[in-house]
């Protein structure tokens, strides 16, 4: 047992006694956001941003620059998709509905994916830190959240199989850089993220055959 449980958390015998308390906050407040987003509810955004401030500060510390740009990104787009999703009309019904995928946001979700790839590729170079196989996913990784927040901004129910794909790979890149509790927040949120995407997709059919 002892030997289990240093696999999984003996590396933070070595940090700081703040970046664990900060990780542990960014962690809870990252489940709040994926419960309320999950349920289709605004307040996705306010605990995401906590989330993301805090761990866009550690995963700098941690020297993932990629999953830093991720975060600060995550922030843009939480401020952006909270003011989308705030929007009423007169009924004061949402005026942003769940819907899919158009050919254009096709478009522009490979435009976005190729250019954050590219574009963390750069930011990798200039820190010399493409000398590890984790900088080659975590690179992988920003383009897939990159377009996966960017759909959940426009309410586009595909967003959730981005950031299915997105949180699964990290699981096993956060567990191998000594981040446990993060790598373990990453299978919560994969789970999540499947129920989010069943739920809304339940709400889309319904919503059709009203139609």
């Amino acid at each position: 047992m002892g030997e289990f449980y240093d696999l999984l958390f003996g590396q933070y015998k070595d940090y700081s006694t703040l970046h664990i308390t900060l990780e542990f906050i960014a962690i809870v407040f990252g489940i709040l956001s994926v419960i309320f987003s999950a349920r289709n509810h605004v307040l996705v955004y306010p605990t995401g941003l906590i989330s993301t401030i805090i761990y866009v500060y550690l995963l700098f510390q941690w020297n993932l620059y990629g999953e830093t740009i991720i975060n600060a990104y995550y922030f843009y787009m939480s401020i952006y998709g909270w003011i989308l999703w705030s929007r009423k009309d007169s009924q004061h019904h949402d005026l942003l509905q769940i819907t899919t995928m158009t050919k254009d946001d096709k478009i522009k979700s490979l435009i976005i994916f190729t250019a954050s790839v590219a574009f963390i590729s750069v930011v990798y170079i200039y820190f010399d830190k493409f000398t590890a196989q984790w900088a080659y996913i975590d690179t992988f990784i920003t383009g897939l959240f990159f377009v996966g927040m960017w759909l959940m901004a426009r309410r586009k129910i595909e967003n959730w199989l981005f950031l299915i794909a997105g949180d699964i790979i990290a699981v096993p890149l956060f567990f191998i850089k000594g981040y446990t509790l993060t790598s373990i927040l990453n299978i919560f949120l994969t789970v999540i993220a499947v129920i989010g995407y069943l739920s809304w997709k339940k709400t889309l059919q319904s919503k059709k055959q009203i139609q």
